[in-house]
């Protein structure tokens, strides 16, 4: 296993590792840590590419029963909210 990937047994690399991956990198460690990024980056892309997305139109369903929920939910909450404004108003402050 190369230096660079050795990790201890917490599963964090050691100090001594990521020096020795800047000098296999051939340069100061801020190259390291750019090529850590790119190959984040790009690992982030391969995994996005391995996603199975939405069609168009089960999105479309999916955003339409949420916001029909939303308006569900919203109603009922206002209609229980303006029972107890009316109920407070009756028996607290009498009017």
């Amino acid at each position: 296993m190369p230096s660079s990937k050795r990790r201890n047994a917490s599963g964090k690399r050691g100090a001594a590792s990521a020096r020795s991956s800047a000098a296999l990198a051939g340069g100061p460690a801020g190259l390291a840590k750019r090529s850590t990024r790119f190959r984040f980056i790009s690992d982030t892309f391969a995994e996005m590419k391995k996603v199975t997305w939405l069609t168009r139109r089960e999105a479309a369903y999916l955003t339409g029963l949420v916001l029909l929920v939303a308006v569900a939910v919203g109603a009922i909450l206002g209609l229980i909210d303006l029972g107890f404004s009316g109920l407070v108003n009756t028996l607290l402050l009498r009017g």
